[in-house]
């Protein structure tokens, strides 16, 4: 499963989704947008948002803090 984590240094939300996927042993990569215009691009083209956080899940865009969408998503029980 691939699991991409976009954030921005100042985002509260960002630190709560990424506390989640440790807390959870879930491998991802971690984005920040703010240093990297195209992974922002990227990251707007696949979610349609410029908000972080951003996850995408094996193609699956989940924008927000959505930890229920997550963990279904990630099947986390």
């Amino acid at each position: 499963m691939k699991v991409i984590l976009y954030i921005a240094p100042a985002c509260p939300f960002c630190i709560i989704v990424k506390n989640f996927l440790v807390r959870n042993a879930v491998k991802f990569q971690e984005v920040d947008i703010s240093k990297d215009k195209k992974k922002e691009q990227e990251m707007q083209k696949k979610s349609g948002q410029t908000n972080v956080p951003v996850v995408d899940v094996d193609g699956q865009i989940i924008v927000g803090y959505k930890l229920g969408e997550l963990k279904e998503a990630l099947k986390i029980k």
